[in-house]
């Protein structure tokens, strides 16, 4: 694939497109995080938009998955391979990953069809490992404690992961922001996703980092609350 240009978002965050989807990388002291993997066959343009942005991908620690879908779960493993890193990702969707079970159909509004269809391009993930299975509420070792929250509904394991010290909040696929903050689509339960994407809401971050669309770095917590307010 093209090489990957990584876009500093804050001191200690790089968002890294992938046109179809994207990923985040969160730098602390020691290690890196990449939330989301991006697609199969994207592992070495990874890698060199890590080194772009002056770090070392030699330090990957953790690769957190928001959800099961291609474009988040594809070069996920290759990574790890690589470079010792281990990959979480909620219960609910742990067996999807794995190759185990298949991936669960959306309910698609008419609108969302042919989106849908041009998502269908991007290679099938593999089978792909999941080391940790993590749960709502769970404080992850990264970003001076990243809390995992349950975000169902785009998929029954989706979440995101919150940095409460940075206000950081990693949506996945629940919220969308093209460009403007709103709700995201190909969900598997509409009323679902939507009642998480309203307890998002009350995190009140100041960043916030869709998987899909540029972050949100302004007026945030309130762009997200009013988008929250009308998803349905």
């Amino acid at each position: 694939m093209a090489s990957l240009d990584p876009t500093r978002i804050t001191p200690r965050l790089h968002l890294l497109d992938h046109s179809v989807g994207q990923s985040y990388l969160w730098q602390d002291d020691e290690e890196l995080t990449l939330i989301d993997a991006g697609w199969a066959g994207s592992a070495d343009a990874t890698a060199a938009a890590i080194r772009s942005a002056g770090l070392d991908p030699g330090r990957l620690r953790r690769i957190v998955l928001t959800h099961c879908h291609r474009d988040h779960v594809g070069a996920a493993q290759e990574l790890a391979d690589r470079h010792g890193a281990e990959i979480l990702a909620h219960g609910l969707d742990a067996s999807v990953i794995r190759g185990e079970e298949p991936v669960p159909e959306p309910h698609l509004l008419d609108w969302e069809v042919p989106l849908f269809a041009h998502g269908l391009t991007v290679p099938e993930a593999p089978p792909t490992r999941v080391d940790r299975v993590v749960r709502d509420g769970e404080v992850l070792d990264f970003g001076d404690g990243a809390v995992v929250v349950h975000a169902p509904g785009h998929t029954p394991g989706s979440l995101a992961v919150h940095l409460p010290r940075h206000g950081v909040l990693f949506a996945g696929d629940t919220v969308a922001s093209v460009p403007e903050v709103m709700f995201g689509v190909f969900h598997v339960d509409r009323a679902l996703a939507a009642e998480s994407m309203r307890r998002l809401a009350t995190l009140e971050p100041s960043v916030l980092c869709c998987g899909h669309g540029a972050p949100v770095t302004t007026d945030t917590a309130a762009r997200l609350t009013a988008a929250a307010a009308a998803a349905a």
